[in-house]
């Protein structure tokens, strides 16, 4: 079983939402023009997946599927909700950016007026509800790995929107030839850079054996003599 840990740095690196699921796209090419915008909503989102992944989690486990009612009342426990789980998801996820729209107008109306109609899209955001599938499909045992795994999801988007905004900045002042300039040479540094992230896949997770794994045996078998096999313990050898 995966650690914490584990899925928290699966989650930004070989499982990012952009480079290994392509999630959030359209804000990612749409805002990543400027770095400052970019770490708004990269920082905006993080948010909302911080919040929205586990208490999604709370309801699918205690409400929403199939025996999640039986702590309220045993005769509650054929109940099956679960064919509300995409509507509920999208309300929770809907609420919590209202939320985050109304702070960050209040505190940031330099941002918001940068980040303009992408903010209230959060809440059609590919990687949020994303997020929050993927959840329900893996079925984290606890709320924690739930946690870590929306924390790492939302930091990977927000690696991948702040580098390829910097990389943009950078290229204004490049020669780029004109038919690939804009999007162009944005979809060709984004699959460049999903390339370089799937060399963590490499990455081995998770160093511990399993408990039933048997012993390794310190005997050795001696060469075959007159048909027969021999074995010798290594303890018994002496120097000659």
């Amino acid at each position: 079983m995966e650690s914490t840990f584990d899925i928290f740095i699966k989650a930004i690196f070989s499982e990012n939402m952009i480079f290994a699921y392509f999630l959030g796209m359209c804000s990612y090419l749409a805002v990543s023009k400027t770095v400052k915008t970019a770490v708004g909503l990269g920082a905006a989102v993080i948010f909302v997946l911080v919040v929205t992944v586990p208490v999604n989690y709370l309801l699918e486990n205690y409400m929403l599927k199939e025996g999640a009612l039986e702590w309220l009342d045993p005769s509650l426990a054929e109940i099956d909700l679960s064919f509300l789980s995409f509507i509920m998801f999208i309300a929770v996820v809907a609420s919590i950016v209202q939320l985050v729209e109304m702070l960050v107008e209040k505190f940031a109306p330099a941002l918001y007026g940068a980040l303009g109609i992408f903010l209230p899209l959060i809440a059609v955001n590919c990687s949020i509800l994303g997020g929050a599938l993927f959840m329900q499909d893996r079925q984290y045992s606890t709320i924690l790995d739930a946690t870590a795994f929306s924390l790492g999801s939302g930091i990977g988007w927000f690696i991948a929107i702040v580098a390829i905004a910097a990389i943009r900045e950078k290229i204004r002042y490049s020669h780029v030839p004109a038919p690939l300039r804009g999007l162009g040479i944005t979809f060709i540094i984004t699959g460049l850079m999903g390339i370089a992230f799937m060399s963590f896949m490499g990455i081995k997770y998770g160093s511990e054996k399993p408990a039933d794994e048997a012993p390794k045996s310190t005997s050795i078998e001696a060469p075959i003599n007159n048909g027969m096999a021999q074995t010798t313990n290594t303890n018994t050898y002496k120097s000659l």
